[in-house]
């Protein structure tokens, strides 16, 4: 079954995707298509972004471990590693299938480098530390060598840890374990993974905030992170939108307005909300929803069996 997603005569094609208008359309040619993937999930397919909606998150999981895997697999093919940028939140209980079979035993875990796009500035074993939600449900059931695992330095203020994160990645840059864009100097990472909150943040870029104007760091900083903790060291949108593959990972009802918002058309007056504004320049942007988070999209995101 494909259907057709196609504009409303107000937008052009060139129009950027997070300003357009959607409408189902069935007589439309499908350049731009939806298709029912089983009784699974919707996916919406386009050349810069595809919409992956899900009816359970158990179906998401598995579609998101499939994904990693096969960038994973992609990526150790062509450049004999793969860097990887996790966030925090349920995205790390939903990447949980890459520790069972099949993957535990498929991906090529040596050539993994984990980072993160974001981290609380706290100790290591504090309970709000990223690193330590990722090494309790994922990183100490997958045999990754851990020396190829990067987190922040939690010994130091968020400026200095934003600004020796930054060093680390530029070391790594020259390294070649983490390419490096051909249109800017930022890394390109093979794979950012982002959760979003409701209020439409990614890693720790919120609505409104001066950082999601900073242009030249590769890592900020912020210390009045409107949900705690305060202090925080993110990837900056240039890093973010340099990398080739971008996943938002969104669930619950209480996404769903942001999810509206981000991917959907809202007007010229209106800000975007900062996953709105998430568009690899060179890469492709993922969106894993499910139905809940779903809910309030335009763009004809119903489930049939």
């Amino acid at each position: 079954m494909v259907l057709a997603m196609g504009l409303k005569a107000r937008d052009s094609l060139d129009t950027p995707w997070f300003y357009r208008s959607v409408e189902l359309n069935l007589e439309t040619p499908a350049a731009h298509a939806v298709e029912l993937v089983g009784s699974m999930a919707l996916s919406s397919v386009r050349k810069d972004r595809e919409l992956r909606i899900h009816e359970s998150l158990d179906d998401l999981s598995t579609d998101l471990a499939d994904y990693i895997a096969e960038i994973s697999e992609a990526s150790v093919k062509e450049r004999g590693v793969f860097a990887i940028a996790l966030s925090g939140g349920s995205l790390i209980g939903l990447m949980g299938k890459l520790c069972e079979a099949p993957y535990n035993k498929t991906v090529d875990w040596a050539k993994w480098y984990i980072f993160w796009a974001d981290e609380r500035v706290v100790a290591k074993s504090h309970v709000d530390s990223n690193y330590k939600l990722a090494k309790d449900r994922f990183l100490s059931k997958v045999p990754i060598i851990p020396s190829h695992v990067h987190s922040i330095n939690d010994s130091v203020s968020a400026e200095e840890a934003a600004d020796d994160y930054g060093f680390v990645i530029r070391q790594l840059v020259k390294s070649r374990v983490i390419s490096v864009s051909d249109i800017s100097d930022c890394p390109k990472f093979d794979l950012i993974l982002l959760g979003m909150g409701p209020d439409g943040h990614v890693a720790s870029l919120f609505p409104n905030h001066s950082v999601l104007e900073e242009k030249d760091e590769w890592v900020s900083f912020i210390t009045d992170s409107p949900k705690p903790p305060p202090e925080r060291i993110t990837f900056t949108l240039p890093v973010i939108n340099s990398a080739s593959n971008v996943a938002i990972v969104a669930t619950g009802e209480s996404k769903a307005e942001a999810a509206h918002l981000a991917v959907d058309v809202i007007g010229s007056d209106l800000p975007p909300v900062p996953a709105g504004v998430v568009q690899p320049l060179k890469g492709k942007l993922v969106w894993f929803l499910d139905k809940a988070a779903a809910s309030k999209l335009d763009a004809g995101t119903q489930f049939s069996a």
